[in-house]
């Protein structure tokens, strides 16, 4: 008999028509912008707990309109004198929500997953449990919308709370980082309570499993609350309904970081291990950049060859950094860039194009592999302005022209560069290449004069 119900709701309630709405504007949402995601699957969930901001508004007020149908109805008062609890006749209406909300977010995955599945090279398995966060939070969002509007049956009710959700969630997190900013201090750890992924999250992390399985307790609660409100009849049992949700707050809360979402993300070491082509000049690159080793070994070699040719002592692989571009990077976040740097150029991974490949199309690239054999990495030293542009002198040495595209020249005097670059080469040969040498070796030993000897710090 339930099961029926069932089937009848999910044919003909406006449950169909919520989700089909949350599903096109996600989708449409997250094909926007398929560079963010393309080739790796932690960013796909990553990306579909970011579009909670939307879908999540929908599921309430969609809940909304579900849960004030008896009313619009007038058959509150029919229903009421039947003998059959109200927890019955609600369960069909609140699962046949809960099935096609679960169903636009996987489907949502799923065709995001075509622009990942062709490219990607590791799948983590703490990707599912991030997205299953996300599924948790649309059927606690449907249900307590469906118990909202079932105490307040109004027609502004559904519009309202998908303003108000939006925001929560918007706004509220925002506040809440620029506040403890102002006050130096972290995050609260109540800032993780919300489903969204706000933020970003590198290539190379992960989420803990303590937040996802912290957030899945959580909202676990909510929704067993928004199910227990919209089945509640009396002040005692509505009273009972809110507990779930205290107490899934009063345990998760101490369980989770403080530092908001920067906390919940850590190192994955298995999207970090490398992956090598050996056949000529080794380039390796990251298990999570693996679709990108076949864009990337031609001009790497390219570059290892052109250093060969002018720079003694120059790095004989390259390899990709293992650097987290976080603002709370752990010391040993970059392996790679610490062992046998002499020999070893480590060059940061190019940009990813819609198509999960390395975007090569501009001429970016190159320059900066040259420049990398000066690069300074000393455990998250800041470089100034100065050496930036210096290895920019340095990457012409090695191609003997400055490039006509200089949009990977840090904002500065183009002038400067060009005059440095003429004064160099103006030199005899044998002197270009000591200086050239004396500043990579000054660049590893980590000295902050290390590239004088390419860009003079009292200018041309």
């Amino acid at each position: 008999m339930m099961g029926r119900i069932l089937r009848i709701e999910l044919r003909r309630s406006a449950a169909l028509g919520v989700a089909l709405l949350s599903l096109v504007v996600a989708t449409a949402t997250l094909l926007s912008y398929t560079e963010g995601f393309a080739g790796r699957w932690m960013q796909l969930a990553v990306s579909g707990r970011s579009l909670l901001m939307v879908m999540c508004p929908l599921a309430l007020a969609g809940g909304a309109w579900l849960g004030r149908r008896d009313s619009r109805s007038r058959v509150d008062e029919l229903f009421t004198s039947t003998a059959r609890p109200r927890w019955q006749r609600v369960l069909p209406t609140a699962g046949a929500l809960a099935i096609t909300l679960v169903t636009a977010y996987i489907l949502m995955l799923l065709i995001g997953a075509a622009w990942v599945l062709p490219t990607a090279g590791y799948f983590p398995i703490a990707a599912i449990a991030v997205s299953a966060v996300g599924v948790l939070s649309l059927i606690a969002a449907g249900w307590l919308g469906m118990a909202a509007g079932r105490a307040m049956p109004r027609l502004v009710t559904a519009p309202a709370l998908a303003v108000v959700s939006v925001a929560l969630l918007a706004l509220l997190p925002d506040y809440l980082s620029v506040a403890s900013m102002v006050e130096d201090r972290s995050d609260p750890a109540a800032l993780l309570l919300t489903p969204v992924y706000i933020g970003g999250l590198d290539d190379l992390q992960t989420v803990v499993a303590r937040v996802n399985l912290t957030q899945a307790l959580w909202l676990a609660a909510l929704a067993a609350t928004g199910l227990l409100l919209l089945g509640a009849v009396g002040r005692r049992a509505i009273t009972l309904a809110v507990l779930p949700a205290v107490l899934g707050a009063a345990v998760a809360i101490p369980l989770m970081p403080t530092g908001g979402y920067d906390a919940a993300a850590a190192v994955d070491p298995d999207a970090a291990e490398l992956v090598c082509d050996n056949d000529g000049w080794q380039v390796c690159v990251t298990r999570a950049h693996a679709g990108l080793l076949p864009d990337v070994v031609g001009p790497a070699r390219l570059a290892l060859t052109m250093m060969a040719a002018k720079l003694p002592g120059a790095p004989s692989r390259a390899v990709e950094t293992r650097r987290v571009q976080s603002w709370a990077q752990p010391d040993d976040a970059a392996p790679a860039a610490k062992a046998d740097r002499a020999h070893t150029l480590v060059f940061d991974a190019p940009p990813i194009g819609r198509t999960g490949r390395a975007d090569l199309t501009d001429a970016d690239f190159l320059p900066g592999l040259l420049e990398a054999a000066w690069r300074q990495d000393c455990g998250g030293q800041q470089e100034d302005q100065d050496a930036y542009l210096a290895r920019t002198v340095a990457a012409a040495w090695l191609t003997g022209q400055l490039p006509v595209a200089q949009s990977w020249w840090v904002p500065g005097d183009p002038e400067r560069v060009s005059a440095a670059y003429q004064t160099l080469i103006g030199l005899p040969e044998a002197e270009q290449e000591r200086r050239m040498v004396e500043a990579r070796d000054a660049a590893l030993a980590c000295r902050t004069d290390a590239l004088r000897s390419i860009l003079p710090t009292d200018g041309p």
